[in-house]
């Protein structure tokens, strides 16, 4: 695409660039594991990007996008193209649940019951059923929300018995593995879980894999991948001020 003369025009032009590298490499990973490539999502994740860039994405054909903070989320989805699905995947206060349960389509990150029976509240307030994902820590990290697997049927049962909650599938955020094996390693645990859980359940949601693994998570039963940096390039996030 040549040089329009916005501001953007640079960064547009690289993002659709990368845009046509991710997808490439979907179907090769999808055509790897005999799937087709309609049955993974690509969503662009959000975080620190400029409307301007996320509405480019929205027009380039990715209408899925995740949001990971809500006061970030907040100030800038009124910029957003209306036709765009947005989904919460980032760590979610209790608090701050009702900022966000009627602007998003799916909560990626329920982690407890605590955060189910507030999203039940802020649901039954709104009049919705809110689709949610069962966040699993499958790498077992300290420094990462999530139930631990063997919790993850029950937090399941919890969250199907309540009304304006509608369970669909797992969310996963692994450790960092620059190594393949260890990727399909973990990738394969979790879609074991999933396969193990959508025995009972019609689970139909498996997020796992972002930038940097989410070929590996595709070719382990990933229909949900969640692109950031690979899709808009290196986050720069606002300088904290004193």
């Amino acid at each position: 695409m040549a040089n329009d003369g916005t501001p953007y025009a640079e960064q547009i032009e690289a993002m659709r660039k990368r845009l046509s590298e991710i997808r490439g490499k979907i179907t090769a990973a999808c055509a790897a594991a005999g799937r087709s490539a309609d049955e993974v999502t690509l969503m662009a994740v959000t975080k620190t990007v400029d409307p301007v860039l996320i509405n480019a994405a929205v027009d380039a054909g990715v209408t899925v996008l995740g949001e990971n903070r809500v006061q970030e989320f907040l100030s800038k989805r009124e910029q957003y193209r209306p036709d765009a699905d947005v989904q919460f995947i980032g760590h979610l206060q209790t608090n701050k649940v009702k900022q966000i349960i009627d602007k998003v389509s799916l909560i990626h990150s329920v982690d407890s019951p605590h955060l189910a029976d507030a999203i039940q509240k802020a649901a039954a307030a709104a009049g919705i059923v809110m689709p949610v994902l069962i966040e699993v820590n499958i790498g077992g990290e300290d420094s990462k929300s999530g139930v631990e697997p063997d919790a993850a049927e029950a937090l399941l049962r919890y969250v199907q018995q309540l009304p304006n909650l509608r369970a669909d599938g797992l969310m996963t955020i692994p450790p960092p593995l620059p190594d393949e094996e260890e990727q399909n390693r973990v990738f394969s645990q979790m879609r074991q879980l999933y396969d193990t859980l959508r025995e009972q359940t019609p689970l139909r949601i498996l997020s796992m894999g972002m930038s940097g693994d989410y070929e590996a998570a595709i070719r382990n039963g990933a229909t949900l991948v969640r692109i950031g940096s690979a899709l808009f390039g290196a986050r720069i996030y606002p300088q904290q001020t004193a």
